[in-house]
């Protein structure tokens, strides 16, 4: 796998701008958000009530709007987004003051968040001084492959080997760009202050969790756990070659450790997750790495009300499967379509209480693995996220 290069004029200015920051400056502090599609975030602002009614992240939803209930707008927290289409290429790039909207941009419905959003709120009130995010992500990307960093080697299927670290690639270049010249970005950059790498933050997993990795047990084929360990190497190569990639040997370093499932996700996904977590215990990225276990925000109130929800779609499966049957065959059904929908609104309407009829209606805008695109998902692991490197900043 070759390296990732750069022009030389963009590290010398790197370079410049790093090296010139003068003693008792108060740097502008940066930090990077990087990872797959719940990096990107999946979570529509239509869900923010959801945030709003739980007792226990009533505060959260306080810090996520303003007086007038609309998604508040971050005058000292600005961010640089590189994101994907829906299959993960790349292709654009957006800033400004953070605020809902930086979430996913496909499919976007209300507008969508990621963990960016708290994270920047929350960052912001713990320091009390400018903050600069760089964000990148793009959907259905793995760390074996994707994101493989150049001193993992190149991966053993020879298939793999031309994609093999093209999005790591990625990632550096477009940090090395917006560090380039921080005003493009952020219009109250001083030069004079200069920039500080503060942050690192890993919130990805799911397709490395699906995908090739071998058998603990290979004679009890599918019933056998995978063994992941190569994904803990890897991870291990990828916050060294990130820390060296951007000169910033001790950057701080956060793993948003795979919650999809919560407690009761399984075997195989509990290996996952101790295998992605391995590399915070370490002894060389002990106290400058550290796991934060998505799973335990997982809403498992809404695992509850969609087991409702699909028992009652089960009594229509038949009559949904005869009506797509005459769509295909060039019948026009959608009155009838309307009809049936109604009639299975009705019925869950029936089934469920009203909280849990307020849940399924303010709760949910995407799919279990992204999710459920829960903005109190998302704003508690922002917030958690923005938590776990204050401490490690207080600690080093």
């Amino acid at each position: 796998m070759r390296p990732t290069r750069f022009p030389f004029t963009l590290l010398s200015c790197l370079a410049a701008i790093a090296f010139a920051i003068p003693a008792g400056a108060k740097p502008l502090k940066v930090f990077i958000l990087c990872g797959q599609s719940n990096m990107e975030g999946h979570a529509q602002t239509k869900t923010f009530p959801a945030v709003a009614k739980d007792p226990k992240t009533a505060e959260l939803h306080k810090a996520m709007v303003g007086p007038d209930g609309e998604p508040v707008v971050c005058d000292d927290v600005w961010i640089a987004y590189s994101y994907g289409d829906f299959s993960g290429n790349p292709v654009g790039k957006k800033s400004g003051k953070l605020t809902a909207g930086y979430g996913s941009q496909h499919h976007v419905g209300t507008g969508k968040i990621g963990p960016e959003f708290t994270f920047g709120i929350y960052m912001n009130k713990a320091l009390g001084e400018p903050i600069l995010l760089i964000k990148d992500s793009w959907g259905g990307k793995s760390l074996k492959v994707d994101f493989r960093p150049p001193s993992g080697g190149e991966p053993e299927e020879e298939k793999s080997k031309e994609k093999a670290g093209k999005y790591y690639g990625y990632l550096i270049e477009h940090v090395k760009e917006v560090l380039a010249d921080p005003k493009k970005v952020y219009p109250d950059y001083d030069p004079k202050e200069g920039y500080e790498l503060s942050g690192f933050v890993w919130f990805q997993g799911f397709n490395d969790l699906v995908g090739n990795y071998p058998r603990t047990d290979p004679s009890a084929g599918k019933k056998s756990t995978k063994d992941y360990s190569e994904y803990s190497r890897l991870l291990a190569c990828f916050i060294r070659d990130v820390r060296k990639d951007l000169s910033a040997p001790k950057l701080p370093f956060v793993i948003g450790v795979l919650g999809t499932g919560g407690e009761a996700a399984g075997e195989n996904t509990d290996a996952f997750r101790a295998a992605m977590a391995a590399p915070a215990g370490m002894d060389e990225f002990k106290g400058n790495v550290t796991n934060v276990f998505t799973h335990k925000y997982w809403p498992t109130e809404l695992d509850d009300v969609l087991a409702k929800v699909n028992e009652v779609k089960k009594e229509f499966a038949a009559r949904d499967k005869e009506l797509d049957k005459r769509r295909k065959a060039g019948e026009n059904v959608k009155a009838d379509k309307a009809k049936l929908e109604a009639e299975k609104r009705a019925k869950i309407e029936k089934s469920l209480s009203a909280d849990e009829l307020f849940l399924l209606d303010n709760g949910i805008s995407n799919q279990g693995f992204h999710y459920y695109g829960s903005a109190k998902f998302f704003g508690q692991i922002g917030k958690a996220f923005a938590d776990a490197l204050v401490k490690l900043r207080t600690n080093k």
